[in-house]
């Protein structure tokens, strides 16, 4: 039995492939969300930690971007932060999804797992996409791969199993005092939450040509005598082509961007936004180490 004050405690690092469900899964697991989601790889561009916590258990899930091969100087970011997560788990989750062939991508992740010497869960995401013959196929599969922690299959997006999950992953923390407060469920910090969700919504409503080539800046957040909060946010793009196609025509993209993103923000922020939307031009940003900084990315990454 524990002591009074001590619970179960833990981090936990998420990894996988762009869009295997990592985001969908910390959000599932929080009842609320903090991580943005989109069919687009690599949505996740940075670190979020996700706070869970329970009668026995506070638990610290580190959501990090898709393993890919980069292609810029931001995909180098993304990669150095994600290997850096990584080399600081304690726990990792490797998520994958059953409904993918396994390629070059999952055994290249393998190889990184591999090399860790900290207990790892491998997730079989997406189980209600395939039939029980396809999971155990799976399972065969990997359990010839790699010798796991523990093989869990869940529907992140569906909540299938996430809460056996939970229990399983408990066998593997320690006892510990609480790190957070009981009502915290993350330690970003609210404008870089509030820029996620503007950005997500351009991901969701825009083509292919756009949504790697943007990024969100939080101008001012500012709380005003009528009870609104008013944000002010810089929607950042490479070309004047793509500043046309988010304000759309006559500004109905970019009013539609400011709508949706307001509703996500107004809940998690509990009161009503004003959200103001400009758009930006700076040629190549992905591409120049000093403006990814700029655009508040952590400096430590491309030291």
């Amino acid at each position: 039995m524990l002591d009074n004050n001590l619970v179960k405690t833990g981090f936990v690092t998420i990894i996988g492939r762009p869009n295997a469900g990592k985001s969908t899964l910390l959000n599932n697991i929080l009842k609320q969300k903090i991580a943005i989601m989109s069919d687009k790889p690599q949505t996740t561009r940075n670190i979020i930690n996700g706070v869970y916590t329970d009668s026995d258990s506070q638990i610290v899930f580190i959501d990090t971007p898709g393993i890919h091969k980069p292609k810029h100087k931001l995909g180098d970011y993304m990669m150095k932060l994600a290997n850096s997560a990584i080399k600081e788990s304690e726990i990792v989750y490797l998520i994958v999804n059953v409904a993918e062939k396994f390629g070059p991508g999952d055994e290249h992740i393998l190889n990184i797992v591999r090399e860790l010497n900290v207990p790892t869960i491998l997730l079989l995401n997406k189980i209600d996409l395939v039939t029980p013959e396809k999971l155990l196929q799976t399972i065969d599969l990997y359990k010839d791969l790699y010798d796991f922690s523990e093989i869990v299959p869940i529907s992140a997006l569906n909540g299938i199993n996430v809460e056996n999950l939970l229990k399983v992953t408990k066998n593997y923390l320690v006892p510990s005092i609480k790190m957070y407060p009981d009502e915290i469920i993350t330690d970003s910090p609210e404008y870089f939450i509030i820029s996620e969700f503007i950005r997500e919504k351009v991901l969701q409503l825009t083509s292919q040509e756009i949504p790697h080539s943007i990024a969100v800046v939080i101008d001012k957040i500012e709380s005003k005598d009528n009870d609104k909060k008013l944000i002010i946010a810089s929607i950042i793009v490479e070309r004047k082509s793509q500043k046309g196609m988010i304000i759309g025509k006559q500004g109905a993209m970019i009013k539609k961007i400011g709508s949706m993103a307001r509703r996500d923000i107004e809940v998690l922020l509990g009161e009503k936004v004003y959200l103001e939307l400009w758009v930006k031009v700076i040629d190549n940003w992905r591409s120049k180490p000093n403006l990814i900084k700029d655009l508040g990315y952590r400096d430590d990454i491309f030291d």
